[in-house]
């Protein structure tokens, strides 16, 4: 008995510092602030842990509206394409009136994998294509950092056996908020928020070399079979870590987060990807999948699951087949090293080097937050209602850097910074 109560306690603290991480570092939280919060059904018994931490630092409202999943299946199996495709003014205004008084956005994300996996694939991308229109104000308060805003994710019994699917289910969620705790670096020897002001400072020398070099173009060779040229816009900036919102407040927009990105010149990229990691998207499984482009867009596309998902993805809309992020993950990052598929791209893209299909971040190029969307494509910034990120990453990643001279310099070596 007095186990089971020892265990519950370090668990319920566990929690607590994660909410404190989520609040504090995460959407980094203002005295008389809103908060939203938009969270999966599942997470139920962390969100009131995370609104209690909000109120205690300040938060001046916690809104939350909750997610769930299956209700989402109901509707594509029963719904109409036109019913799917309507998205009423009050459900985009429920954010709206809050961002635009300043609110800072949270997702608390719980998924079920592969649970739409038999919906029909056409009656999703109406539905997706309707959400990313009606939403894009909303949604350019996230990628243009208006606001604070940041992602974490809870198990729930169904992810927790996807993962683990040899224990019970006891035993796969213990292990999966295990997994998802060491990830994040809510350790029992230090303060969550110190690690990661520590790792911000690593982010930011990685950072501070990469605008320097200001490369014209990356090349990206690994043992799959990649042979990937991807051009850079002038003026391009790398991020990562932290940054800071347009109200100067600074914040993590992932937590966990391993990468170093930016946004490529959508026009000129060349070569083959081939994928490393499965990719979840609308609750379906891509797997073994690769991509061939040609002057900046998918000319080319195979998949040995998922193909139908896939093709759906890439025909969202005209910029969904050009690439809006490169990003940079070391193999040696803590997440690739636990050598675990969490099915979910919070956790599987900090696994691995990988690129976005869909929408660039307008931060990554210099003058970007201030320029209409005319203006980013005009600089090489892809514009899309989508941004889904997809893995490549491996353990012999080779990458090279070329600066403005014709000069070809070492960025990756084995699967890791060398720079």
């Amino acid at each position: 008995m007095w186990v089971r109560q020892c265990c519950r306690w370090h668990m319920k603290n566990k929690m607590k510092q994660y909410a404190r991480l989520a609040i504090r570092s995460g959407v980094h939280l203002q005295e008389g602030q809103t908060l939203l919060i938009d969270a999966d059904i599942h997470a139920y018994a962390f969100v009131r842990i995370a609104v209690k931490e909000a109120y205690e630092a300040g938060a001046k409202e916690v809104l939350v509206n909750y997610h769930d999943a299956l209700l989402d299946q109901y509707a594509y199996v029963y719904e109409s394409e036109q019913t799917l495709s309507e998205v009423h003014d009050w459900q985009v205004m429920r954010y709206l009136d809050y961002l635009k008084d300043g609110a800072c956005r949270l997702h608390i994300i719980s998924p079920l994998p592969q649970l739409l996996k038999d919906c029909d694939p056409n009656k999703m991308a109406v539905r997706a294509k309707a959400i990313g229109k009606a939403m894009k104000e909303v949604r350019d308060y996230t990628t243009a950092s208006k606001v604070q805003w940041s992602i974490v994710a809870v198990p729930n019994e169904k992810w927790a056996k996807q993962v683990f699917p040899n224990e019970s289910e006891t035993e796969a969620m213990d292990h999966l908020w295990d997994q998802i705790f060491k990830c994040v670096y809510v350790v029992d020897t230090q303060d969550p928020l110190h690690i990661w002001e520590q790792r911000d400072a690593l982010f930011a020398q990685r950072i501070e070399k990469l605008n320097r070099y200001a490369c014209k173009r990356l090349h990206f060779t690994s043992e799959l079979g990649t042979d990937l040229y991807v051009g850079l816009p002038e003026g391009h900036l790398w991020a990562g870590g932290s940054e800071i919102a347009q109200n100067q407040v600074r914040f993590n927009a992932n937590i966990p987060t391993e990468e170093v990105f930016t946004a490529p010149h959508f026009q000129k990229v060349e070569g083959v990807v081939f994928a490393s990691k499965p990719l979840l998207y609308s609750g379906n499984l891509i797997k073994d999948f690769s991509l061939r482009f040609s002057e900046g867009k998918v000319v080319e596309y195979h998949a040995a699951q998922g193909e139908d998902v896939l093709d759906m993805l890439l025909k969202m809309d005209e910029g969904s087949a050009y690439l809006g992020e490169v990003a940079l993950v070391p193999y040696d990052s803590a997440i690739s090293q636990s050598e675990i598929l969490f099915y979910t791209t919070l956790f599987d893209e900090n696994a691995s080097c990988h690129l976005a299909l869909g929408s660039a971040y307008p931060s990554c190029v210099e003058g970007g937050l201030d320029m209409s969307d005319e203006q980013l494509r005009a600089h090489g910034l892809n514009t899309s209602l989508s941004h889904v990120d997809f893995m490549f990453g491996t353990k012999e990643m080779c990458i090279m850097g070329e600066l403005d001279d014709g000069t070809w310099i070492p960025i990756f070596e084995h699967g890791n910074f060398v720079m």
